[in-house]
């Protein structure tokens, strides 16, 4: 057979069955492998090993698009420095994504700027690059999710599909009340998600205020109960990333130049 012909025919076998990476890849390795004077299963590994990472990395880009971060971020920018109550050994070790493989749940408690946002979504960004499904939601936006899933009757539906995620990502609850009918709905979510699934969330609110959100002390304790169950607790009570980022800008405008100090 001439080389010609084997080598149509080797891409269109692997055409056939969806191996993009090694159709690509195969002169590019073979040179490779003989100037290496590698042996015929030295070039299936290599080019096995190519085909494999570029699926898994395509697949967490997919898992990263599920995800629906509002901005991404990841840890390596985070200023552990600024918010020094910060457990950043905790952090570390929530990053391995084991939390989840235990359906434990994550805190993170703090005043508006310090980061939890960040936090958050670095530890579900994690998680997809560890292979798990994340979905993230302002708290607000989930229960309005679940409150127009109930008027569509699709909400059992809904549900079916926050229980095949590994991990949701609940931000900002504190800042918008709940009517009666959505803190019922979220406490729903949470009691359906309790030891299945792990939830993250982060809050500008102390536990004891949680009732100003939530409305009724025996359900507001009754979700503080299943979340903090099995709970990882992180506090950031350091000064606001957004105030201390403004104040800089504002003196940076006002403050005189050493020649106007001069005048």
């Amino acid at each position: 057979m001439s080389e010609t012909k084997t080598t149509l025919l080797l891409d269109h076998y692997l055409k056939t069955l969806g191996l993009p990476t090694m159709r690509r890849e195969h002169p590019k390795v073979a040179a490779l492998c003989e100037a290496d004077r590698a042996d015929y299963a030295t070039y299936l590994l290599r080019l096995a090993e190519r085909e494999v990472g570029d699926r898994e990395r395509r697949a967490a880009e997919r898992r990263v698009k599920a995800a629906k971060f509002p901005v991404l971020k990841t840890l390596d920018t985070f200023d552990f420095a600024a918010q020094p109550s910060l457990n950043q050994p905790l952090v570390r070790e929530l990053m391995t994504g084991e939390y989840i493989d235990r359906h434990e749940n994550v805190l993170l408690l703090g005043n508006s700027g310090t980061g939890k946002t960040h936090l958050a979504t670095a530890l579900g960004f994690a998680a997809c690059q560890q292979g798990r499904r994340v979905r993230f939601w302002t708290v607000t936006g989930l229960v309005t999710q679940l409150l127009e899933r109930r008027e569509e009757r699709q909400l059992e539906r809904f549900h079916k599909q926050l229980d095949d995620l590994h991990l949701v990502l609940l931000d900002e609850l504190g800042y918008v009340p709940f009517s009666k009918a959505g803190a019922e709905l979220l406490f729903e979510a949470v009691s359906r998600a309790y030891e299945r699934t792990s939830l993250l969330v982060t809050t500008n609110l102390p536990f004891e205020a949680w009732t100003e959100v939530l409305g009724g002390e025996r359900l507001t304790g009754a979700l503080l109960d299943r979340l903090t169950h099995r709970v990882h607790i992180l506090e950031a009570n350091g000064e606001s990333y957004r105030l201390r980022e403004s104040t800089r800008r504002h003196r940076g405008r006002t403050e005189p130049t050493d020649e106007r100090k001069n005048a």
